[in-house]
């Protein structure tokens, strides 16, 4: 069943792709606008592009994790999903992954722009980038799956989701940040190892919360 709810959540996007295409636009106009806006050199940029980087993609993740749930309002089409013979359980982990996937296309075609346009080097540890990327992605999208079930039911719940998503998501922001830093300066991975390690920690915490409150979660 779980396999199912993944398939109806890309099927609707690959139809309409509304979120990924909208996520995509919103990131690479955050990127040239600073590219453009700044005259500064790379080494400049590379102060503030893991900051930059990852407040973006904090961002672009709102209005995908916004989108993902409220396609579910229109026609009552959560109410009648809930009424299914589904476990509440696996409605998280659906929104979970799909939302992970959708942030991961988006991120796939906004880092090439990223890298040109601000003119930062790929870090010479790219298999642990890419893992760092990963367990950043899986931890926005756990805490993100999991307050947009809160604040759907929520009038202006737009502006509800983030007001409750962004303090929560500070320690993770934070870490994935410090990590950023260190491999696009090279440095070693004893130095900034305590970060990753509060970045599994997130993930795991609200990854199984959302898994095991998610039933009461989504009740009216």
């Amino acid at each position: 069943m779980l396999r199912v709810l993944i398939k109806k959540d890309l099927l609707l996007e690959f139809r309409s792709k509304e979120i990924v295409v909208s996520m995509a636009a919103f990131g690479i106009s955050v990127i040239v606008l600073y590219a453009l806006g700044f005259n500064a050199s790379s080494e400049e940029f590379l102060k503030f592009s893991p900051g930059l980087l990852w407040m973006m993609f904090l961002f672009i993740s709102v209005l995908g994790l916004h989108r993902s749930f409220s396609i579910e309002k229109e026609f009552d089409a959560f109410g009648l999903l809930l009424s299914a013979p589904v476990s509440r359980s696996d409605i998280f982990l659906s929104k979970w992954i799909s939302s992970f996937l959708f942030l991961l296309m988006s991120q796939i075609i906004v880092l090439p722009i990223f890298f040109l346009f601000l003119n930062v080097s790929i870090p010479k540890e790219w298999l642990l980038w890419i893992l760092v990327f990963l367990i950043a992605d899986l931890g926005i999208t756990a805490l993100g799956s999991l307050v947009s079930g809160i604040a759907m039911r929520v009038r202006m719940s737009e502006v509800i989701l983030p007001i409750l998503l962004f303090p929560l998501v500070t320690p993770l922001l934070i870490s994935v940040v410090k990590c950023t830093h260190g491999l696009f300066n090279g440095l070693l991975f004893e130095e900034w190892k305590i970060w990753f390690q509060i970045m599994v920690t997130f993930v795991l915490v609200f990854g199984v919360t959302g898994y095991l409150i998610f039933d009461y979660v989504s009740e009216e």
